[in-house]
């Protein structure tokens, strides 16, 4: 079968599965066993990766989450002197509308949008669309349609497991390129960087087995299910070899490659757990006779992987509903079990958060930025032979990441409730997480990924709490509508003048993060000093822009937790620079030179305060309004306009001085 034709016959069984949720529903009820308390009572983890979605592309509207309503977004340069932030994207390439900001897909009006075009999605347009941070120009690179947007009435079936589970509003693809090499990275833990094993793997180009007269160089490092077999971890990946979208990264690999010829000394055991058909039939069959695996890996069929072209997010639903329903035919089982459900990469669909990264490299490698952490095997710098189409020479030395923003669902007793985890992830997270719960280490992981990335274990309450559970829809109709469509595919016409997305208010319960941060400035006559402070467990990239100088890029400083990192600027008509970190991390300070106001935040029992040093008076301004207050040296001014997720939001101005502070209050975590 082609990659892009439907299977009619493949798809109808999902469908039939799917408009019965009966299974679904009892499971939302069915309390996870609690033993210890502790991830050691996960027994199963299952982990399906579906096909190139955005965050923004489908719950940049959700209330509770980071999306189209945050209140503070990245700059963007300026372009005909309009000042803008990268909600507002230009075009000069397409010849349609110069101006974009995300749109609607409005399936319900136009229900060939489910069924939407795919964009471009691989190694030098991911590069141009990021362009060093300043993320300005996306649609230039990823064509306009990439804006478009699905709403709650579009994904019905997508919003209502959000909201009966966990969502991950700041899980990254974990490359700046397409699907295979972030396949490779979460199935090993790398992409080999450095290119001294068969990488660096940038492209698609070891996506299927090797065919006669091919020369490719095999990847020759090891993967993580190699390390899960030979510590005694029982392991499989479900799928259809005649139908899995050449979505196994293993077939890459020369360990896997050598057990299908059966070369001496190779382990068959590779190919029956990783390289055999078993579908979701098996997979539900396992489930019943109590024999599902302590690590499982659901690979979809072409129409049921969520990609732009073969499938569609109906359909995709439909997929997804067959395999809770597999994993839910034994309630026992599902006592027992985590779902993991991520996205591989973004295709080309819009994301507005500046993915976390090492510091970008001038003409001379020179950072521009800092860390604390080593950046070894993070940064292009040796040619990828076997993908050297996609490997053009101006994106050498740049970062692999990471990569955008895309879904992640954390389905699973432990995470009933609907909150919604904005800790810092990424496709090593899912090892990460499968080290917490096994013991099984993966060295191939670097430092810096380490670092920065979580390991999804604050994404569940092991305390098992009881959660009011939700109802997921039917899908089976809209999924048949989108069959229907046949290999036809649509683009969506850009609108004419840019309209601001609405993201409704709305309030979600959030899972603890780890982080503590602060950015304090410092000024000695035209020289202005930022310092970036982590008093927090895990390591926080910030992003700095200069709002007087956004061509240039921003800054980015890797911070770990315990320590700090100054940078420094001259500006002798003025600053105005703004911050950003992770979970809506957000300074600003605007001034010139000999000003006076300087503001910090106190914490002190996860209570904020910001503490005031000036003369004279200032206004003091949050969302709802604003009040004048007396400044005088050392004033500590309580913080109490923070929501019930601790978040605050507020700004401190006097006579051309602004200082902005938003984010989140320290929480705990387990």
């Amino acid at each position: 079968m082609s990659k892009f034709q439907i299977d009619r016959r493949t798809l109808m069984s999902g469908l039939t599965a799917a408009a019965a949720f009966p299974s679904i529903a009892r499971a939302l009820h069915i309390a996870p066993r609690v033993r210890t308390g502790t991830i050691k009572d996960v027994e199963h983890v299952v982990i399906l990766m579906q096909e190139n979605r955005s965050f923004d592309h489908y719950f940049g509207t959700m209330p509770g989450v980071r999306g189209y309503s945050d209140p503070h977004p990245a700059p963007a340069p300026k372009v005909e002197g309009r000042e803008r932030d990268v909600f507002l994207q230009y075009d000069s390439v397409s010849g349609g509308p110069k101006w974009l900001a995300p749109f609607p897909l409005n399936t319900r009006q136009t229900f060939a949008h489910m069924r939407l075009e795919g964009t471009p999605h691989s190694w030098p347009d991911a590069h141009a669309a990021r362009d060093q941070g300043r993320m300005g120009r996306w649609p230039e690179a990823k064509q306009p349609h990439s804006m478009g947007y699905f709403e709650r009435e579009d994904l019905p079936f997508q919003y209502a497991l959000a909201e009966a589970f966990t969502l991950c509003d700041g899980y990254f693809c974990s490359l700046q390129t397409g699907t295979n090499p972030n396949r490779v990275m979460m199935w090993s833990g790398t992409i080999d960087g450095a290119g001294e094993r068969g990488g660096p793997c940038i492209g698609n180009s070891h996506d299927t087995m090797p065919k006669a007269g091919e020369t490719l160089t095999p990847y020759r490092w090891t993967t993580y299910v190699e390390r899960l077999q030979a510590a005694g971890v029982d392991w499989r990946i479900y799928q259809d070899m005649d139908d899995n979208f050449t979505d196994n990264p293993l077939v890459g690999f020369e360990a896997f490659q050598k057990a299908v010829a059966g070369a001496p000394g190779s382990d068959p055991q590779l190919v029956e757990r990783g390289l055999k058909t078993r579908a979701l039939d098996g997979l539900k069959a396992d489930v019943l006779a109590g024999r599902l695996p302590q690590v499982s890996y659901v690979i979809a069929t072409a129409a049921g992987s969520e990609h732009p072209g073969p499938s569609s997010p109906a359909q995709g639903a439909a997929y997804t509903a067959e395999v809770i329903d597999a994993l839910t035919a034994d309630p026992e089982v599902w006592a027992r079990t985590v779902l993991l459900v991520n996205f591989d990469e973004n295709d080309g669909f819009f994301d507005h958060v500046p993915p976390p990264a090492p510091p970008s490299r001038d003409g001379e490698g020179r950072l521009n930025g800092g860390s604390t952490v080593d950046l070894a095997g993070e940064y292009h710098l040796k040619p990828s032979a076997d993908d050297a189409r996609l490997d053009l020479p101006q994106y050498r030395g740049r970062s692999y990441g990471l990569g955008p923003r895309v879904p992640m669902y954390v389905v699973s007793p432990w995470s009933r409730g609907g909150r919604v985890c904005s800790e810092v992830f990424d496709h090593t997270s899912v090892i990460r997480f499968l080290e917490a719960r096994f013991g099984v280490m993966e060295p191939n992981i670097s430092p810096w990924r380490r670092a920065v990335c979580g390991d999804l274990t604050s994404s569940l309450d092991f305390t098992g709490k009881d959660a009011k559970p939700v109802a997921l829809p039917s899908v089976a109709d809209d999924a048949a509508r989108a069959l229907a469509l046949g290999d036809k595919t649509t683009t969506p016409p850009t609108p004419a003048e840019p309209v601001m997305p609405v993201q409704p208010k709305g309030f979600r319960p959030a899972c603890p993060t780890p982080y503590v941060l602060e950015c304090e400035m410092a000024q000695d006559g035209a020289a202005v000093s930022l310092s970036f402070v982590n008093k927090g467990r895990r390591a926080a990239v910030f992003h700095v822009y200069d709002r007087n100088d956004l061509d240039a890029g921003p800054r980015r400083y890797t911070v770990e937790g315990g320590q700090a990192l100054k940078g420094a600027w001259v500006m002798a008509e003025g600053f105005d620079l703004q911050v950003m970190g992770p979970d809506g991390f957000h300074r600003r300070f605007v001034g010139r030179p000999g000003q006076t106001l300087a503001a910090r935040l106190d914490w002190r029992d996860a209570a904020v305060a910001v503490v005031v040093t000036g003369s004279g008076e200032a206004c003091l301004t949050t969302p709802a309004g604003g009040n004048t207050i007396k400044l005088r040296d050392g004033a500590r001014l309580p913080v109490d306009w923070a929501d019930a997720n601790h978040r605050y939001d507020f700004a401190i101005q006097q006579a051309g001085t602004r200082f902005e502070f938003a984010g989140r209050a320290p929480t705990k975590v387990g």
